[in-house]
């Protein structure tokens, strides 16, 4: 199947594996540019089928080595909310054309990003609730970030910033809430949108190996923050 590609196909797949191993792993700020290169290797539409496989793989490793230091409260509290976001996502996606999801790819990637530059701009002054009412926003917002671009992870790095966790414990509840979360997704890909196929899951296995070395890498670079450094480099990625 792979012989109707060109090589840039595979440079960006792979490229997009090492960033979003690492990003699962706690360099945030890198899983924003996977979906951009995903989608010029695949289309907007379809990369997002391929892409989330991938982000399972991840998911899971970080798991595996962040589990004990999950925060289960700040899940559970965010958790509905972004699970409805989804819903919606797919319901948007289901019924509008390729070149219009396209479009609403591009619009919510270009929103992510503002939101990490007003989130840096206003990092001193905003007072953010510790609030069910503050989570159900995120949620619903990350949510539909999630589904239609794989693109929520700026929406609850604002959320467990506000919640002042230590590294580990950023990493780990993060992790924990994208595997379910992804995992959720996953049937909607395969029998609703129908962006997930044998064929298409043929990358993500090709991805494997990169994927795993980009999370290595991660939790490596990860272990050079202090704790202080590591919230701003959040911040500012």
């Amino acid at each position: 199947m792979f012989a109707g590609y060109e090589l840039n196909v595979f440079i960006l797949l792979l490229s997009s594996a090492l960033l979003t191993g690492m990003t699962k792993t706690g360099i945030n700020g890198l899983g924003l540019i996977s979906v951009p290169l995903m989608a010029l290797a695949f289309g907007a539409r379809e990369s997002t089928g391929v892409l989330l496989p991938m982000l399972i793989i991840a998911d899971i490793y970080a798991v595996i080595y962040y589990h004990r230091s999950a925060q289960w409260r700040f899940i559970i509290k965010i958790l509905p909310a972004a699970l409805i976001g989804v819903g919606i996502g797919i319901i948007t996606g289901r019924n509008i054309t390729g070149d219009n999801f396209k479009v609403l790819l591009s619009v919510v990637v270009l929103s992510m990003v503002l939101l990490m530059i007003a989130r840096d701009l206003r990092k001193k002054r905003d007072k953010i609730p510790d609030s069910w009412w503050f989570a159900g926003i995120l949620g619903l917002v990350g949510g539909f970030a999630t589904m239609i671009g794989n693109a929520a992870g700026p929406v609850f790095a604002v959320y467990l910033l506000a919640m002042r966790l230590p590294k580990k414990e950023f990493i780990g509840t993060g992790a924990w809430f994208f595997l379910i979360v992804n995992v959720f997704k996953l049937p909607f890909h395969i029998f609703v949108w129908e962006t997930i196929s044998w064929d298409t899951f043929q990358f993500d296995l090709m991805a494997i190996p990169v994927i795993l070395l980009g999370a290595w890498l991660g939790i490596k670079l990860v272990k050079l923050f202090p704790e202080k450094v590591y919230r701003w480099f959040v911040v500012v990625s």
